[in-house]
């Protein structure tokens, strides 16, 4: 069963279109992931899909069933937001219960699921204790944990981890993509982080400006992408463009080469100076400055030495490389 189906959907705040005809459909426990850049409306999006803002024009289906009139308590969703919004003076089971006991759900159903959630997310040891005297990480825990025992047909995330510390972030992540194999339940993400939009998704959307740029899996986006937006807003560090290399390019084209797809050799077709080195332990990334003028990444596996101002040359398999038109389209092989 279809999870989750727009058809056209817009959204306008006065004379500014925020969302341009959304198509988009997530199957049934598929984890999928809006990803881009601040103001391309991804949350706007999501707050259509939760109803806490009403399309301009367009249908937003859940579960088979149309809902642009429904409220969002009618609609089988649960929210996890960037705060935790958690009530300071309720105890983890408290607050994990409220939702339940305000719909009025047996006691015992109650006690069931909030005791299942707790399990799930190993909050055993602290159901008793208040949000103040949580971490961050085990905050956000009680905050999806809310949201599990509500057994919603759609879970939607904005942001859950842009409060918490980069160790944080990748634990909670991790906890995240178990929680989904283990509930096999439908979730749409939202985020700015390539990362973790790599790391959790089934099917990434990449938005800009209003528009759907490309939807697929991190894979096919990272290996094909449409354009150029989507080439160097997915991968890190980013894609490399060129457009005054000295490799012979179509006029008006641009040559995109990914930093692990370039090589160091002496006879390379690409001249230029070390101008900085990253030394990352595993990784050394090297920007070079090229003699057309152009700075490159290379991303160069282990620890390599290098130094500022080195000459060096530059080359790649031309399989690994991208081109893109004047309008940054993918130019097809």
């Amino acid at each position: 069963m279809t999870a989750l189906k727009l058809e056209k959907v817009c959204k306008s705040f006065g004379d500014v279109e925020v969302l341009k005809n959304i198509d988009l459909v997530v199957e049934d426990g598929e984890f999928v992931v809006f990803v881009g850049p601040s103001g391309c409306g991804k949350s706007t999006l999501l707050r259509v899909i939760a109803g806490l803002e009403d399309a301009t024009s367009g249908t937003v289906d859940i579960g088979g069933e149309v809902v642009n009139d429904t409220p969002p308590a009618k609609r089988g969703i649960a929210m996890v937001f960037q705060s935790y919004a958690l009530y300071p003076h309720l105890s983890v089971r408290d607050n994990m219960s409220l939702g339940l006991k305000q719909e009025k759900q047996p006691k015992a159903v109650i006690e069931e699921r909030v005791d299942k959630a707790v399990k799930m997310l190993d909050l055993g040891d602290y159901v008793d204790r208040r949000p103040s005297d949580l971490s961050g990480g085990q905050r956000q825990r009680v905050a999806i944990g809310r949201a599990i025992v509500r057994e919603p047909k759609l879970f939607l995330f904005d942001e859950p981890l842009s409060n918490l510390d980069a160790a944080l972030r990748m634990n909670t992540r991790i906890e995240i993509a178990d929680l989904h194999r283990k509930l096999s339940a439908s979730m749409i993400y939202v985020t700015h982080d390539q990362t973790e939009a790599m790391t959790l998704a089934d099917k990434i959307v990449v938005l800009r400006d209003g528009n759907v740029e490309q939807v697929g899996s991190p894979m096919e986006l990272y290996n094909n992408p449409a354009n150029q937006f989507v080439a160097g807003f997915l991968g890190s560090p980013s894609m490399n463009f060129l457009s005054k290399s000295e490799i012979p390019i179509p006029d008006g084209a641009t040559l995109g080469i990914r930093p692990e797809h370039l090589s160091l050799t002496d006879d390379g077709r690409i001249k230029g100076q070390v101008t900085h080195v990253e030394r990352l332990g595993g990784d050394t990334n090297l920007l070079v400055m090229s003699e057309a003028g152009e700075t490159l990444t290379v991303r160069q596996f282990g620890q390599h030495d290098a130094n500022v101002g080195e000459p060096v040359g530059l080359d790649f398999q031309d399989q690994n490389a991208f081109l893109f038109d004047q309008n940054q389209q993918r130019i097809a092989e």
